[in-house]
């Protein structure tokens, strides 16, 4: 495909630089470090300015209020990165798409019901009482359990668990390995030994949720462990049981939030982080990476660290840290000029 710069600054609602050449010919997208005579790529953090500087590509997506000069030419948008999106899908090739129907080889339960346009993919199993909406695609190996309910429009990759009774709303998208509605990790400790507590409870998936692979969303103990609307959850995600993730939350991947613990909804919980069991992260919280939440949060509060503080308290802290050992060479030799070494060497068996 080709396409001249103009159409491009057109298709993102761009602001072509007066020095640009509207018929220059694009031939396909790249990033800042990789990009060729004929591509066009996007510039939205600061960081990567040198990188630009340096570009080969033939067009760049800048912020509205960029004004360095750069080899480039440039289309200034409001949000680089959106509208670099919009011109990869042009680039792209067609999405793949799966023709409506049940393969040979789909096992289907008794009194199970089948929107229009539905198609199960090879060795897919949907067991008795279950329901798929309209237009939902469950991709090879794919497993949905007994009474559970899958909303229209959805995107399941191969090897997706959707266990019993749990509900899924629609145009909800999830990726290979996902498994919603494993048990709860419930034991009481009796007799010598960890007894296994029924988990008799769902998982609810609410709409336009997507879920990558390997998350595993484990069944409440009683009642739902709820996903809220627009939530979009990274690969090898943890969430135990009962735990509720409010509506439109950004959870990155290897985090791990404990039974029965509620967030707010437009929370942020970066990578490797850890929240435990039983408290509430409010609004707008941003729990930082590799950070473990031993409290609760409160609404649009920034944390960061084990356990995890206010971003600026724990900032600081970390900072005193790193001055450690100069703080400590510097104890040593006022402790030799006030006590002399022998006295300093005592202190320090003491110590």
């Amino acid at each position: 495909m080709e396409l001249s710069l103009r159409e491009l600054a057109d298709l993102v609602s761009g602001q072509l630089d007066p020095a640009a050449d509207p018929a220059r010919v694009i031939r396909g997208v790249a990033a800042l470090a990789e990009a060729a005579e004929g591509d066009i790529t996007f510039f939205g953090n600061p960081r990567y300015l040198p990188a630009l500087k340096k570009c080969l590509g033939s067009a760049v997506l800048v912020p509205l209020d960029f004004a360095e000069p750069v080899p480039p030419d440039v289309v200034r948008v409001e949000n680089p990165s959106l509208a670099f999106s919009k011109v990869v899908a042009r680039f792209a090739p067609e999405p793949v798409t799966y023709a409506p129907g049940v393969h040979p080889t789909v096992v289907l339960g008794a009194g199970v019901e089948l929107g229009e346009g539905v198609s199960l993919q090879p060795y897919v199993v949907v067991e008795d009482g279950a329901k798929i909406g309209a237009g939902t695609v469950v991709g090879a190996h794919g497993h949905i359990g007994r009474d559970a309910v899958v909303g229209s429009g959805c995107q399941f990759a191969p090897r997706v668990t959707v266990g019993h009774g749990c509900r899924v709303g629609d145009r909800v998208i999830l990726h290979s390995g996902v498994v919603l509605g494993s048990d709860g990790f419930g034991f009481e400790f009796s007799g010598g030994r960890h007894v296994k507590i029924p988990q008799t409870g769902i998982v609810q998936v609410d709409n336009d949720v997507e879920i990558g692979a390997n998350t595993t969303v484990d069944r409440a103990r009683f009642g739902r462990t709820w996903i809220g609307e627009g939530t979009k959850i990274d690969n090898l995600v943890q969430i135990a049981h009962n735990v509720t993730v409010g509506k439109h939350c950004l959870l990155v991947s290897q985090a791990g939030i404990s039974g029965s613990t509620k967030l707010g909804n437009y929370v942020t919980v970066a990578g490797q982080s850890g929240i435990v069991g039983h408290i509430e992260i409010g609004d707008g919280a941003v729990i930082a990476a590799q950070s473990g939440v031993s409290k609760g949060v409160a609404p649009k509060e920034v944390v960061w660290g084990t356990p995890a503080l206010p971003m600026r308290e724990a900032k600081e802290l970390n900072a005193w840290v790193r001055r450690l050992p100069k703080l400590g060479e510097r104890l040593k030799r006022l402790e030799q000029a006030l006590f002399g070494k022998c006295d300093s060497q005592s202190a320090q068996a003491e110590q």
